[in-house]
């Protein structure tokens, strides 16, 4: 089994990644220091996978002990880095600790991986690299503008980063642009699970469904879109944990191509949050207290993905309907106080 270093492999991302990649014939090695998620997660890992999977309790941004990880493990094949910071609204609040953050685990990460001859990585890149775009649906060749929040310049950052570091004979590298996760794992065993108040729509929207807050407020109902609301393109998690595995299987096996490849990943569609939030309504049977209020810092007004490339190059497409990834989510809400 080739290893694949994930790095906050305990998210809400990676924890679904940790599946596909050890159900795909992977060996899976975790590097979390659990700051945005929880160890539940590894139950939830363990238990759908039906054995444990090695995990490091470290700072991706601690060179010192990235360099450990690597000294154990000794044959890493490859690395998926998701460990950020990744909210839109917080990053404008606290831009320094997102540069910090972001770019220090990077860094790291790429100042370890050559002493140990490692040089395939996957990275978790985002829409928010389009910034306010011209023109919709974004393709890969659609020009990066000024980033709209912090989160989405340490993005830019990251890839320019990257690909100055590829040219000079680093590490081989796939860009993947995710546009908006949502849905959890169909055992209900893993999912979305912020700390504090949520940062993203789906657990708003569950954990109003659930009692758990009083309302659900949007922010912005003037934008220029059908009913005014913000317009995103929403992927399943587990749809997204699969472009990964394909991204790892080019990188290893794959044929030669370009030092640095990039990819959308998304659904190729748009929807509205009030769209969203009515097709929870028809999936869940429950009916929302929703607030309509004012736009928020940060935010674009609509990005969806053209998702022809990933089809074409990598062979993959997105299988999960929005209405059967919103179910996902309210399956594992419920999950969550039993």
């Amino acid at each position: 089994m080739q290893k694949i270093l994930v790095t906050g492999g305990a998210g809400y991302i990676g924890s679904h990644a940790v599946v596909e990649l050890q159900q795909a014939g992977y060996q899976p090695v975790i590097v979390d220091n659990f700051s945005n998620s929880q160890e539940s997660a590894l139950v939830g890992i363990e238990s759908i996978l039906g054995t444990a999977v090695p995990i490091y309790r470290i700072d991706c941004a601690d060179e010192a002990a990235l360099r450990g990880v690597f000294q154990a493990e000794k044959d890493i094949a490859g690395v998926i880095h998701f460990a950020a910071f990744k909210a839109v609204g917080e990053s404008v609040a606290k831009p320094l600790a997102y540069y910090q953050n972001n770019l220090g685990s990077l860094l790291a990460l790429l100042a370890v991986m050559p002493e140990f001859g490692v040089d395939k990585l996957v990275f978790s890149s985002s829409c928010t690299v389009y910034g306010i775009p011209d023109a919709l649906p974004v393709t890969e060749a659609t020009p990066t503008k000024k980033a709209t929040s912090p989160y989405g310049a340490t993005k830019q950052m990251a890839e320019d980063i990257l690909t100055d570091v590829a040219a000079a004979g680093g590490p081989r590298t796939i860009l993947l642009r995710y546009f908006n996760p949502i849905g959890a794992h169909e055992s209900a065993k893993i999912g979305e699970l912020p700390l504090g108040v949520p940062n993203n729509l789906v657990p708003f929207i569950t954990q109003t469904a659930a009692g758990i807050r009083e309302k659900l407020t949007v922010y912005g109902t003037d934008y220029d879109t059908p009913d005014g609301s913000c317009i995103r393109d929403y992927i399943h998690v587990v749809d997204l944990a699969k472009a990964h595995v394909v991204a790892v299987r080019r990188l290893l096996d794959g044929p030669a191509a370009d030092r640095v490849e990039t990819f959308n990943v998304g659904t190729g569609r748009g929807n509205t949050v009030l769209e969203v939030v009515r097709t929870f309504e028809e999936v869940s049977g429950q009916k929302l207290n929703v607030l309509l209020g004012p736009r928020r810092p940060g935010d674009v007004p609509a990005i969806y993905a053209d998702a022809t490339k990933a089809a074409e190059v990598l062979g993959f497409k997105t299988e999960t309907s929005l209405a059967d990834s919103l179910a996902s989510s309210w399956k594992w809400q419920l999950s969550l106080s039993e």
